[in-house]
């Protein structure tokens, strides 16, 4: 998600550097997620967005917009990942230093990969004192955050939701089952998205080998983390030949092929906060199964019982024969879009956050390291 392996100490400059219009450094800016470019497109006259890059720290920027900063804690290596992070803080010690603010939208809580237990305690111990702004993509993961983080309490913070991606991706044609070899009358549940550990895919499998609706197939499509966790998988569905497995990174044009096939998108994850993967498949008029988690309860209110239908507890046969059932019910052609999903919106609100963050007088000054 993001370039985060290849971050380097800064170049200090040597030149005085001054300040035209509102400077954003956006990390990430990555077109291999929508999310971002579309966040960044088009944030309106006086504001100039440019990617991340340790090269950069040269120019004086208003704000430094983070999101993912806990990927640093899925490098594999300890030193490697403790290193990175020593810089990471040395660039926003300097940013701040030079009158810089650092808003960070709050994707999650923790590192998803949880290997360094020990280094993620003391990076939220470092980060979140050098916060100066705070974005939640939900009203839920706002009340979390306070709890989870109080002196966040003492800095701006406010919900921006995350958009949709309608219109964002090529249509496929209508043969898309025939294409796939899906037969018309199946009932097919996908799951789609990088298959992680906490995404809890295997469970998935494991609850779908004991579906008795007729005509169901499970399609899996995502590209696995590790090794170990598509032999997992993969020893799972040999045992059901219903079952499905496009283990790819997904080009663009064919985003469309796979969500089109689909009557259910079953999304059974372990953790949740927010889901992009969500908001893709109701972009594209699919109805959503969740578990009743993070800010899931949130997306159901917004979109309604009639798109999005949230289980407790872990995934199995019932919960899926019921989303199918449920999945089957007469509702409208398109899934209607909330206004506040809009990306104008968003970058609006974006804006006049940045502006609220700079507006504020700070006491907190130069963060230095919690050691």
């Amino acid at each position: 998600m993001t370039s985060i392996d290849r971050i380097e100490l800064p170049v200090v400059a040597t030149y005085p550097d001054t300040l035209s219009m509102m400077r954003i450094l956006a990390w990430p800016n990555d077109s291999t997620n929508p999310y971002t470019p579309l966040l960044y497109s088009d944030m309106g006259p006086g504001v100039l967005v440019e990617g991340f890059s340790a090269a950069k720290l040269v120019h004086r920027y208003t704000v430094w917009h983070i999101h993912w900063p806990e990927s640093l804690l899925n490098i594999p290596n300890a030193y490697k990942a403790a290193s990175k992070l020593a810089v990471f803080f040395a660039m926003v010690d300097y940013l701040r230093w030079r009158g810089g603010k650092i808003v960070w939208t709050m994707h999650n809580f923790k590192a998803h990969e949880a290997l360094h237990p020990s280094l993620e305690k003391r990076f939220w111990r470092q980060f979140i004192p050098r916060v100066d702004g705070a974005i939640s993509l939900s009203e839920a993961g706002l009340s979390m955050a306070r709890i989870k983080f109080p002196a966040l309490q003492k800095v701006p913070m406010a919900v921006i939701p995350h958009g949709h991606y309608r219109d964002e991706y090529p249509k496929s044609s209508d043969q898309v089952r025939n294409a796939l070899g899906i037969q018309p009358t199946a009932k097919v549940i996908l799951f789609f998205g990088e298959v992680r550990p906490y995404k809890n895919v295997d469970a998935l499998v494991r609850a779908f080998r004991e579906v008795s609706t007729p005509d169901a197939l499970l399609y899996i499509v995502g590209r696995p983390k590790t090794a170990a966790l598509s032999e997992a998988i993969l020893k799972e569905a040999s045992q059901d030949s219903r079952v499905r497995i496009a283990f790819e990174f997904v080009k663009t044009e064919d985003v469309s092929k796979y969500m089109e096939a689909a009557d259910l998108v079953v999304l059974p994850y372990r953790a949740i906060l927010n889901s992009g993967s969500a908001l893709l498949a109701l972009s594209f008029n699919r109805p959503v199964l969740v578990p009743d988690l993070g800010a899931m309860g949130d997306l159901r209110n917004d979109f309604g019982d009639a798109w999005v239908r949230t289980f407790g507890g872990e995934i199995n046969a019932r919960i899926l024969e019921a989303g199918l059932d449920w999945a089957g019910n007469a509702r409208s052609a398109e899934c209607p879009m909330p206004d506040k999903y809009n990306w104008q919106s968003i970058r609006s609100e974006t804006v006049r956050f940045y502006e609220r963050v700079v507006s504020v007088s700070t006491t907190k000054g130069h963060a230095k390291c919690d050691a």
